[in-house]
């Protein structure tokens, strides 16, 4: 364990707290007021239950961070039990609860690689790609004299996603999408 100043704890971090439990950070922001104390409030999820938590600290406050190794999983296949990845070093395999991925799981793709973060051999966060290329399969046609730059439209992707795009695009059209929240970065380049 090692100790650090609450305003540097990023997502996906883990700190322990003083009832000794491990906890995944799920968000993390600063305030600095222009008048009081600064101060960091720490969303986060308890790695043994899954209990979600908020907690508010002073910026230069002390907190426990844990050490978590991050190495590279190819993702394989997922099922009832969670999400099966393997270690593109030694292939060894891991199966991640749907917990720990979350939301991120729609965007997984067969041989993707992503960064797991372990903890005593267990996969406590995920780091995906920043982008994904994904196909459109449907959207709505485009309305005559939409024009503006501005305006989309909703649109199915090949993994049942949907996600808001240009009126220009067309089912069959590939994109590709920030994974971090899903908006539309621009047409596949392939």
């Amino acid at each position: 364990m090692v100790k650090v100043i609450a305003s540097s704890i990023r997502k996906g971090n883990i700190i322990e707290k003083e009832d000794g439990h491990l906890y995944v950070v799920l968000k993390a922001e600063s305030f600095f007021p222009g008048k009081g104390t600064p101060t960091t409030q720490i969303d986060m999820r308890r790695l043994a239950d899954g209990v979600k938590v908020a907690d508010r600290y002073k910026t230069t406050e002390q907190v426990e961070r844990a050490f978590v190794e991050d190495q590279d999983f190819s993702y394989l296949f997922g099922d009832d039990d969670g999400f099966t990845f393997m270690n593109t070093a030694t292939y060894d395999q891991v199966i991640v609860p749907k917990d720990v991925i979350g939301d991120q799981a729609q965007w997984l793709q067969e041989g993707m690689v992503c960064i797991l973060s372990l903890f005593n051999g267990v996969a406590v966060g995920i780091q995906l790609p920043a982008r994904v290329t994904l196909e459109i399969t449907e959207t709505e046609p485009a309305m005559k004299g939409q024009t503006a730059s501005s305006s989309y439209k909703p649109a199915i992707a090949s993994n049942g996603a949907r996600v808001m795009v240009p009126p220009h695009i067309q089912a069959g059209t590939r994109i590709v999408i920030q994974t971090e929240d899903g908006s539309y970065v621009e047409r596949a380049k392939d």
